[in-house]
């Protein structure tokens, strides 16, 4: 996503043409089980994890988690307005953890119902979200099954690997903004839901020249319960995102993305 989409849509928030979320049917809890807490140099990430989307991704990233792999791992790989590369245990691209290289989990077939706010429908396919995480997908002929893929809108969490499809290991990305030209081609396992501003602080470099990294990353559901993210997601099904949804795409009209669509967060009750 460009700056000047970024600035737009916060634009549109607060001039109140985006709806606010406010009603309970509005929000969901953080599954403590599917959401990574990644505490770094410059602050705390927390990432909604989708393993409907990529499930061996996800099972790594909090089996590497869980074992403290990636705990003081530097971000060695930083595009501006682009993406931070880590978790590779020797902080260089192509380090690899004790574990096999995992197949590619560019695409998952799954229910119609699955996908949900949908922002765009098409004869050829559709658009919305898999929590927050926006996707795109084609039907199969009886509509019952949708070939899904993630898209690389900012905030997106996405495997790394080398040239061979079945070669990502342990290297994770964020990225800074969108770069959709990565669909297909990396597995996405989950999205940032607090602490974008965060992902675009790290410094940058290839490697830069005082590279941040992750102090510590955990499984929401290992943490005490007093040092857990207090935080509920917008839901994407819920009628405040459909609002959202339809007033941006009369805004921006045929350039509107999913990637326009700012899911929100509040602080838990």
């Amino acid at each position: 996503m460009s700056r000047w989409i970024v600035r737009a849509g916060l634009a549109l928030l607060s001039a109140g043409l985006v709806a606010g979320v406010g009603a309970a049917q509005d929000w969901r809890p953080l599954d403590p089980q599917n959401t990574l807490v990644v505490d770094t140099t410059k602050g705390r990430i927390v990432v909604v994890m989708q393993p409907d989307l990529a499930p061996l991704a996800v099972a790594r990233v909090k089996l590497l988690s869980r074992e403290g792999v990636y705990d003081g791992l530097l971000f060695h790989r930083v595009i501006d307005h682009f993406v931070d590369q880590t978790g590779n245990p020797n902080n260089h691209d192509g380090g690899v953890s004790a574990y096999p290289n995992l197949p590619a989990e560019f695409t998952a077939t799954l229910p119609s119902a699955a996908i949900q706010g949908v922002a765009a429908r098409k004869s050829d396919g559709l658009t919305g979200f898999i929590g927050p995480n926006p996707v795109a997908g084609i039907p199969s002929v009886d509509g019952t099954k949708v070939r899904t893929w993630g898209l690389y809108c900012a905030g997106v969490a996405g495997m790394g690997r080398q040239a061979d499809p079945d070669t990502a290991n342990s290297e994770i990305f964020f990225m800074r903004d969108a770069s959709r030209r990565l669909d297909h081609d990396y597995a996405v396992w989950g999205r940032v839901v607090q602490g974008l501003d965060v992902v675009r602080a790290v410094a940058v470099g290839e490697p830069p020249k005082a590279p941040d990294k992750m102090i510590r990353v955990r499984v929401m559901a290992d943490m005490a319960p007093a040092e857990r993210p207090r935080l509920e997601v917008a839901d994407v099904a819920g009628p405040a995102v459909a609002r959202q949804i339809a007033q941006l795409r009369h805004v921006r009209g045929a350039d509107f993305t999913p990637c326009d669509v700012l899911i929100q967060t509040r602080t838990a009750n």
